[in-house]
């Protein structure tokens, strides 16, 4: 190996690092991803076996779940929110067989406490959990090793979420086939993949075309899933910067509002919400006290896009309708488009139709000329100091 090394020039040096640097990151995600689905799985079993014989599950009923997640989120535990639990159960319905391929896997590893946990309070419900819910639990099309080999919780989350099993496998093979990222498999479920499949005469034809263009997973796009930064304790903004130039900008549009003396009150940064099945990320999010109202912050490093306000308006209106509290005005959204030389100012009102009301609005948050002037200055700043 060493004399290996020495005979290398400077570019099969800088390749052989760069192989050593992706096999090693794809290595890292698909141990946090098994040890985050098998987690997953674990916490379905306990939370069926206490549905079916808690001593005390009378107690707390249909409230169950929403109970558990505050009393873990208060241990610090993340991502274990009441919608969350109910995945994990409904992934361990789904998907039995994942106890029989996991748990030789690693008996005295990884995961080998927590099969011998799960055996001593129910070793039925391990043999077979699905007899209980069998609409769900039919066998997937696949062995269980190779989907939790090749398929990270992200996946089983959209999977799960199929109720016909002959569906499910169809999109097992596929995901699985294509290598496809959570992405990729929402948006094939969401484009009728297998219904078109089925209408089609020339099936083997319309999958190579399904498949072509399809995006893969990448080693770096492990660490970006929500499953996995949360079960990782990892902040959601050290998770989802998208670039250095970004980062310092927003670092100073935090300090330039906070200063403006206009009653901007910072509340969070990368501040994570969950619309439907989607998971959305607003950069600033602050209070003001003298509108009363929250505004959300999103700086986008690239030119305007009407889908860039698009996804402004939608962070807005779920604030309206989630975060709002009596006494509260509408919140109000500020997007910030830059290319180098150019920069771009909206605002998003939440489908505000009183004119004078807006007019308050626009008086009391910064000018657009203000906030142009402010960025075009720390763009210039970074680009002199690279």
């Amino acid at each position: 190996m060493v004399g290996e090394i020495r005979t290398l020039d400077f570019a099969a040096l800088v390749e052989a690092i760069h192989r050593l640097h992706e096999e090693m990151a794809a290595q890292a995600g698909r141990a946090v991803n098994l040890t985050l689905t098998l987690r997953n799985w674990a916490i379905g079993c306990y939370l069926r076996e206490y549905e079916q014989n808690g001593s005390d599950r009378a107690g707390y009923g249909e409230g169950l779940m929403e109970i558990l997640a505050g009393r873990l989120v208060s241990l610090g535990i993340r991502g274990v929110s009441a919608r969350s639990l109910r995945l994990c159960r409904q992934f361990y319905l789904s998907y039995p067989g994942i106890w029989q391929t996991a748990s030789p896997k690693s008996p005295g590893g990884l995961i080998g406490p927590i099969w011998q946990t799960l055996s001593a309070i129910s070793g039925k419900a391990l043999s077979s959990p699905g007899k209980a819910y069998t609409k769900a639990a039919t066998e997937p099309a696949l062995p269980p090793s190779l989907l939790l080999e090749r398929l990270s919780f992200s996946h089983f989350a959209e999977l799960v979420s199929i109720e016909e099993s002959l569906k499910r496998a169809f999109y097992e093979i596929e995901c699985v086939r294509g290598n496809w990222s959570v992405r990729e498999l929402k948006r094939q479920i969401g484009s009728l993949y297998y219904e078109r499949s089925g209408l089609s005469q020339d099936k083997e034809r319309l999958a190579a075309l399904a498949q072509t263009g399809a995006k893969r997973v990448e080693p770096q796009l492990v660490v970006r899933d929500p499953y996995v930064f949360e079960f990782l304790g990892i902040r959601p903004a050290e998770a989802m910067r998208e670039g250095d130039l970004e980062d310092r900008l927003l670092d100073n549009l935090q300090q330039f509002l906070l200063e403006l003396g206009h009653g901007f009150c910072f509340e969070a940064r990368q501040k994570r919400l969950l619309i439907g099945d989607t998971h959305g990320f607003v950069d600033l999010v602050f209070y003001h006290r003298i509108l009363k109202c929250h505004v959300l912050v999103e700086l986008k490093v690239a030119p305007f896009t009407h889908e860039h306000l698009g996804q402004l308006n939608t962070y807005v209106s779920w604030y309206r309708r989630n975060v709002m509290v009596e006494g509260d005005n509408l919140p109000v959204g500020i997007l910030l488009c830059t290319q180098k030389d150019h920069t771009l100012v909206e605002y998003a009102l939440a489908g505000m139709d009183n004119h004078l009301f807006v007019s308050k609005y626009l008086l009391e948050l910064p000018k657009q000329e203000e906030m142009q002037r402010f960025l075009d200055e720390k763009i210039r700043e970074v680009g002199d100091g690279q």
